[in-house]
């Protein structure tokens, strides 16, 4: 039995959007499986055998039988419904799944309706490192892990809390809503998913809830960025200025970084370095560990940050 090299810590798998933002529950076992299938992807290929020990090669962790028996039973029932200009397309992912008694694998076979959704990504797809998939055990953390990968070149997004929602399986298609109370929903998903992405995974996640009159409609999150605090103003600068220094903050910086950097370039200027990155990261032709760092170490080769002997 070969498996896979999980020598390297950095492994990239990639996960076609319609399945990172789409509406669906599946457990964490389920996620765990799918992850697996998508690091051993071949061109035309539609059939493939799954090794627990890989998993637990990677994780450190091991996996409940019990649990991979119910979970192999139960996620070939699982639909994904997918959205067109003309059509709703019901989609199951997997025609087949057999489970090899007392090997700790089996063997799991794409439906052949589904494979674009695993072989045909072009450019609609979400980069995201297998250790870090397979290390957060919470559910909702694989999801939102996911959700913060595909936006992590523009650092935030936001969602109506209610599409979130139906996005993570929280509202069913008959509206029946779990953790309806938003206290509920921030404690058992929200803060969760926050302590074991940034505990074990390659990106920083962070959200903010936003208010509509009395209730919240939205969450923003955010990925590898501090969540923006409200701006003080400083009468003795310029409002431009202070949004400008506001926003350096906003990537990671400190406000003395913050400060120097607005006080030697222009915002465009600014703009400008971070459409070139996302694009770089986006074009895989950059690969960038530690955001903040990195733009640390652009404004000391500038001579505009000093560097630290």
């Amino acid at each position: 039995m070969e498996l896979l090299d999980t020598n390297i810590d950095d492994k990239v798998i990639l996960q076609h959007n319609a399945i990172t933002s789409g509406r669906y529950d599946f457990t964490a076992c389920m996620l765990d499986i799918l992850f697996m299938l998508l690091s051993c992807l071949e061109k035309d290929k539609l059939e493939y055998t799954i090794h627990v020990q890989d998993i637990e090669a990677i994780t450190g962790r091991k996996w409940n039988y019990k649990q991979l028996r119910e979970a192999t039973e139960e996620i070939g029932s699982r639909m994904f419904e997918i959205e067109t200009e003309d059509r709703y397309n019901q989609i199951w992912l997997f025609s087949r799944i057999s489970y090899l008694k007392g090997t700790g694998s089996f063997i799991i076979n794409i439906n052949e309706f589904s494979k674009d959704l695993f072989l045909e990504l072009k450019n609609n797809f979400t980069a995201m490192q297998l250790k870090s998939t397979l290390s957060v055990t919470s559910k909702y953390a694989k999801r939102l892990y996911a959700l913060g990968c595909q936006w992590r070149s523009v650092g935030k997004k936001r969602f109506e809390i209610e599409e979130l929602k139906k996005m993570l399986g929280l509202i069913d298609k008959k509206g029946n809503e779990q953790f309806t109370e938003i206290t509920a929903f921030k404690k058992y998903v929200l803060d969760i998913a926050k302590k074991q992405i940034n505990e074990e995974s390659d990106i920083y996640f962070d959200y903010k809830l936003i208010k509509q009159g009395r209730s919240f409609k939205w969450i923003e999150i955010f990925i590898n960025m501090k969540v923006p605090q409200q701006l003080e103003i400083n009468f003795d600068v310029s409002i431009d200025n202070q949004k400008y220094i506001s926003k350096l903050v906003t990537y990671g910086l400190s406000q003395i970084q913050a400060e120097l950097i607005a006080g030697k370039e222009k915002e465009k200027d600014f703009d400008i370095l971070i459409t070139e990155l996302n694009e770089k990261i986006r074009q895989r032709k950059l690969k960038i560990d530690n955001s903040v760092g990195y733009l640390i170490g652009v404004y000391q080769k500038k001579g505009i940050l000093p560097v630290k002997n």
